[in-house]
């Protein structure tokens, strides 16, 4: 479903720089209410009542906004146990942290990744993901014997 007039709207205020970038993701508030966008819309080509298309508007910026509020918050509540967790690993809680800096970016990693990102041997690589696996941060979902891939699964699941 395609919603133009929320996309400008949205440029517009990036444009007047009230947004720095366009980060509300309102298409999924409208596609939840797709019968009220419809019916605003309507309201305002059959009756002149842009008032109305506003109100509902605006109450899909309000929901959105409280919505990344709490998505943001998960986060920084993820990173912290996540860090605490790592600390149990002792001397190689360093390279685990590094390899968590690069999973807020990246939620996807394989072996040759750790390895590029830490510079280590691949058994010390392998060796770090049964570590991360066992903190529940990295979860492998190849189910391969080769080239597995692992997820950081809670990290993404904080999106759905």
């Amino acid at each position: 479903m395609s919603y133009p007039l929320f996309t400008l709207i949205t440029l517009y205020l990036v444009d007047k720089e009230i947004l720095k970038k366009p980060i509300l993701y309102l298409s999924d508030f409208f596609e939840r209410n797709k019968n009220l966008y419809y019916d605003n819309l309507t309201r305002v080509r059959t009756h002149n009542d842009i008032k109305q298309w506003l109100k509902f508007f605006l109450v899909g910026v309000i929901e959105t906004a409280q919505s990344g509020v709490k998505t943001f918050d998960d986060i920084l509540k993820l990173k912290q146990q996540a860090e605490l967790d790592i600390q149990t690993l002792g001397s190689r809680a360093k390279n685990a942290h590094k390899v968590l800096q690069y999973l807020f970016k990246h939620p996807l990693i394989e072996v040759n990744k750790i390895h590029e990102i830490l510079d280590v041997s691949k058994r010390t690589a392998y060796n770090l993901i049964n570590d991360l696996e066992t903190l529940n941060i990295l979860k492998e979902i190849t189910g391969s014997k080769r080239d597995k891939l692992y997820v950081f699964d809670r990290y993404l699941k904080l999106f759905e």
